[in-house]
């Protein structure tokens, strides 16, 4: 590992990966942090040993770029960039809805883009980060991606065209389970229970219950009809589920965050 690696706009996941990367064996020597604010590079290289730089420096001497800036910052930061980036340069990109080509069409040509969507779990290193190659990386660049982002979690490779669908998956997917166990939490108030008991019952239930479906090799239909007994409590609560019309609900709010990654990647930010 002695390629230097630069994240660039080091917000809370950027901070996340530069952590994880150091516990998988990185040097914080061969990392490199940009950030808006001084005081904010100053934290970084005290609570991670990592070297601040401007963005100019770390387009010329890392060997990695990794642009973790809001999508709608990432114009900006890629005409700051051009001027500097090298064409053996790997651009790594985690920017919701944008596509390799936006980054290609403004570097050198020949640039290596990889897209990468993860989410908000790596900062407890569970992330699940979705790998595309643009039209100039290679499978050398798609490995390196997914040892960096292998540090926080799980990696998948897919095409490109799929990267819209996996940010309503599971980029945007921690906060569908995050407002679940809200909605939960306040109907276990309802029934009598007090919060942080509430809280406890359903977490606990959620780590199991996930646990279950990465390790069971069961389907999800089948662990729910195991819970499932006829005339039950469980096929009760199923009923009112299907009767408030809860999947299609689902099912449409992954459709509307799946297009409006589809807006960002056109340039409509607003």
């Amino acid at each position: 590992m002695t390629q230097k690696v630069a994240v660039l706009g080091a917000g809370k996941i950027g901070e996340a990966l530069l952590s994880g990367m150091i516990r998988a064996g990185w040097s914080p020597a061969d990392l490199l942090v940009t950030a808006r604010r001084q005081e904010r590079a100053d934290e970084l290289r005290t609570r991670h040993g990592v070297t601040p730089v401007t963005n100019q420096e770390a387009a010329k001497t890392a060997d990695t770029l990794i642009l973790t800036v809001k999508p709608q910052d990432m114009g900006t930061l890629l005409d700051e960039l051009a001027p500097h980036v090298p064409a053996d340069r790997l651009v790594i990109s985690g920017a919701a809805g944008i596509p390799t080509s936006f980054f290609e069409e403004r570097l050198a040509e020949g640039t290596p883009v990889v897209r990468v969507m993860t989410n908000t779990p790596a900062l407890v290193d569970e992330a699940m980060s979705v790998i595309s190659a643009g039209r100039h990386a290679t499978a050398d660049h798609l490995a390196h991606a997914e040892e960096i982002f292998g540090a926080v979690g799980k990696t998948l490779r897919v095409p490109e065209s799929q990267q819209d669908a996996c940010t309503a998956l599971s980029g945007s997917g921690p906060a569908y389970f995050f407002y679940l166990v809200e909605a939960m939490t306040d109907a276990g108030i309802l029934l009598g229970l007090p919060r942080d008991k509430a809280h406890d019952l359903i977490v606990q239930s959620a780590i199991g219950a996930a646990t279950m479906l990465r390790d069971s090799g069961e389907h999800p239909v089948k662990l729910r009809e195991n819970v499932t007994s006829p005339a039950g409590t469980t096929i009760n609560a199923i009923r009112e589920l299907e009767n408030h019309g809860v999947r299609a609900a689902l099912i449409a709010a992954l459709e509307a965050a799946r297009d409006r990654s589809r807006e960002l990647a056109s340039g409509n930010n607003g």
